[in-house]
């Protein structure tokens, strides 16, 4: 696939600020579009001249920076043809190491399984599946103990769900997807937050369609903004339930009044994550046309591969028509196991909320020890700070961070147009020592920096 100079200087947003020659500065950048997946592997690299005249930079530095790549295995070139994005065969062997400490991963916002409640969950399920042997094992819609397991889950938060509103996915990506291919042509506008979740941007921009970004800002959403935005969009994607990444929730005032006026994709993945206070009620009260996805990667783990989406009969029907093209249904043992967990609201565990509370204090507590500078205000919920650095050096820190011992999400992984790079997404779901260590790794990342190092290796892929 190629990939032209304009969507890639896009991507690249304000590289050129920062210590260090201008072709390095380059290559950097271009080097964490590909590990963070925004330049995906195969793709076709502009031509020297043109993402020159896209940067409106020299072809001399554009020539640089793809050598430093061709040398670094990033990039691999032959005669006559132009620039392929690829990953060495061992991208970084030394990444994540400090002074003989294993790196800490805040790339990943992702919590440890529950082992004892997954393993009962499972044990169950194995009972329960041969009574599942005389079927052909696939099913489009999912099995029908979970689709029951997952409309009750609707029905005790006051939102009238039967079975036949839900169709059982291989987690929220694959549904917000199977919604993508169902619902969107080519060229077709999306309206999304900005920031948002990485995926879903890539998701949409696979479709081809066209973004149209509306602030979340410190205080939320915009009511008006939202809906003239709609009015010129086929369908919108938004996280109202403990944002990701900020970890805002949507008042239910704003719920109430808006009013938008395409097709609109709700991600309930966080819903059950409510730190103070009660889970916020579901979007569909007061939209009742709204598609809902949800599943238990946050609120369970993340190794559990199940989703859904809730929605009308017909959608549903037009979505499993489609799903042939990717897959033929989820595994049946993981969807008994997952109808265990949430007929015993294990979702929601006072517990788990409890110790991610804790985490989140723990976490704050080591930015102002170390990092007083930025800014990170207290989510009601959900699993990551939403950090506000005074310089917008996101990228270059997301550079160099993995040589001290510590691995980041760079904010504009989570935007589009280079954007959000006063920003990192941090996640409270490591143990409270861990956490401390990897601010204190990042605070030395930091100065680092400022002292004008540049980095070696890039982070890993978000979740």
């Amino acid at each position: 696939m190629k990939v032209s100079a304009h969507a890639v200087a896009r991507m690249l947003g304000t590289w050129q600020e920062g210590p260090g020659p201008t072709h390095q500065r380059l290559s950097d950048r271009l080097r964490l579009l590909v590990l963070d997946g925004r330049l995906s592997l195969g793709s076709v690299l502009p031509s020297e001249r043109d993402l020159a005249t896209a940067l409106s930079t020299s072809r001399t530095t554009v020539g640089a920076a793809y050598r430093t790549l061709v040398d670094q295995r990033y990039v691999a070139t032959r005669a006559r043809a132009r620039a392929t994005v690829r990953l060495p065969d061992d991208p970084s062997p030394e990444r994540g190491r400090t002074a003989g400490s294993a790196a800490i991963d805040l790339s990943f916002a992702a919590p440890p399984a529950p082992v004892e409640i997954l393993h009962t969950a499972f044990a169950t399920a194995l009972e329960q599946l041969p009574r599942h042997f005389e079927r052909h094992g696939y099913d489009r819609y999912g099995i029908a103990e979970l689709r029951e397991a997952v409309a009750d889950w609707y029905r005790r938060r006051n939102l009238p769900t039967a079975p036949d509103h839900i169709l059982i996915t291989n987690g929220a990506q694959h549904a917000l997807a199977l919604l993508a291919r169902t619902l969107l042509s080519p060229r077709d506008r999306v309206l999304i937050d900005h920031p948002t979740y990485p995926h879903a941007i890539s998701t949409f921009t696979e479709a081809r369609a066209r973004l149209l970004a509306v602030a979340v800002t410190p205080s939320g959403w915009d009511t008006a903004q939202l809906q003239e935005a709609a009015r010129n969009a086929q369908l919108a994607y938004l996280i109202p339930d403990f944002h990701n990444p900020t970890g805002l929730c949507m008042p239910t005032s704003v719920r109430a009044g808006l009013r938008l006026a395409c097709p609109t994709v709700i991600d309930e993945t966080m819903t059950d994550l409510a730190l103070d206070g009660t889970s916020p009620e579901p979007f569909a009260l007061h939209m009742p046309t709204a598609i809902s996805i949800g599943s238990v990667s946050k609120s369970i783990w993340g190794g559990l591969r199940i989703g859904w989406i809730r929605a009308t009969p017909s959608l549903l029907e037009r979505v499993q028509q489609t799903r042939h093209a990717t897959d033929l249904g989820t595994p049946v043992v993981e969807q008994l196991a997952t109808a265990v967990l949430l007929n015993e609201h294990q979702t929601r565990r006072p517990s788990t909320l409890r110790q991610l509370r804790s985490q989140r204090d723990v976490l704050r507590a080591a930015l102002t020890e170390n990092l007083p500078e930025v800014q990170a205000p207290r989510p009601p919920g959900g699993v990551t700070l939403w950090a506000t650095f005074p310089e917008p050096i996101s990228s270059r820190l997301a550079a160099i961070a993995p040589d001290h011992g510590v691995t980041i999400a760079a904010g504009p992984r989570f935007g589009i147009g280079g954007a959000f790079e006063r920003n990192i997404r941090l996640p409270y779901t490591l143990p409270p020592d861990q956490l401390g260590q990897a601010i204190d790794r990042l605070a030395r990342a930091q100065r680092a920096l400022a002292r004008g190092v540049t980095g070696t290796h890039t982070p890993a892929p978000v979740a």
